[in-house]
């Protein structure tokens, strides 16, 4: 018994091989056109802000690679062998470059983006860029980012390369974190690792060094924080405390500023025998008024 046959999908299958013969022909045909085009500009796109690539190295890179690229036929250009030319600069991490057919080239580039400067033990320095990739610093160019520094063992090769330690993995997950909050991007100028590997934070406002210990738990650490700023700070100042440690997300532990407490006692006596002698005065006004009225 013959089935039944699926003209449905006959139609499809027929309709998605048309599509695909066209597709190789056209691409065919440009590519046929290509090589007789020759190049009349290159393009070059660096989205943001000013960083560690401009214009003009890029042009460099693309000369030292194959040589003037304006006026040659396209099909003698290597795209491919630009591309990677681009993409072994240390400050790129991503290289496009194709040409339109009327001979233009265009090249986007995506340039590193660093959240973090380390300054380790032997005085090496480098970055941490958003992915995790340890990248070379720049004479050129300096990001304004979170610096760290103290007892970091973490070596750099000079080389675009992955992080080693716990440590620094933790101090790129916390400079990432704090990069995504405006509050904290703005209070918070420096990661310190001290003798026990904990990392403590110095903050831009007062003079008190804030306790991070590691990377575990950071949302209810700064959520923490934020409410002793909030509750504890308005009433005695920003004086008042010369640490608060954070290690235990469930607690925040404060140390005393003794010398800012007695200021602060000092004042607050100031301010009471002030106030009872204007209370003292208005009682003293009293009585001479009612032995008058009297």
């Amino acid at each position: 018994m013959l089935k039944k046959v699926n003209w449905k999908a006959v139609l499809y299958l027929f309709i998605w091989l048309v599509c695909l013969s066209g597709l190789v022909v056209l691409m065919g045909f440009i590519e046929v056109r290509k090589s007789a085009v020759r190049c009349t500009d290159v393009k070059i796109y660096i989205p943001g802000t000013r960083g560690f690539i401009d214009r003009a190295e890029i042009d460099v890179m693309l000369l030292s690679a194959q040589g003037p690229l304006a006026g040659r036929m396209l099909s003698k250009i290597n795209i491919h062998q630009l591309e990677n030319r681009l993409k072994a600069n240390p400050f790129i991490e991503d290289a496009n470059i194709y040409a339109d057919m009327d001979g233009v080239i265009h090249v986007a580039i995506r340039q590193r983006e660093p959240i973090l400067r380390i300054l380790n033990l032997t005085n090496q320095d480098f970055y941490i860029d958003h992915n995790g990739f340890k990248i070379p610093t720049s004479e050129d160019f300096t990001a304004r980012v979170l610096v760290s520094n103290g007892f970091i063992i973490e070596n750099f090769s000079g080389k675009v390369d992955t992080i080693d330690t716990k440590l620094v993995n933790d101090l790129y997950h916390i400079a990432a974190f704090i990069r995504k909050d405006s509050l904290w991007n703005d209070q918070i100028e420096q990661l310190y690792v001290n003798e026990q590997t904990e990392i403590e934070m110095v903050p831009r406002i007062g003079n008190h060094k804030i306790i991070l210990g590691d990377a575990d738990s950071l949302q209810v650490k700064f959520r923490n924080l934020l409410a002793f700023y909030k509750n504890a700070l308005p009433k005695v100042g920003w004086e008042a405390y010369k640490t608060i440690n954070l290690r235990y997300a469930n607690q925040v532990v404060a140390e005393r500023n003794l010398s800012a407490w007695q200021t602060i006692a000092d004042k607050r006596a100031k301010a009471e025998a002030a106030l009872k002698k204007i209370a003292d005065s208005i009682k003293l006004t009293k009585e001479i008024t009612s032995t008058v009225n009297n």
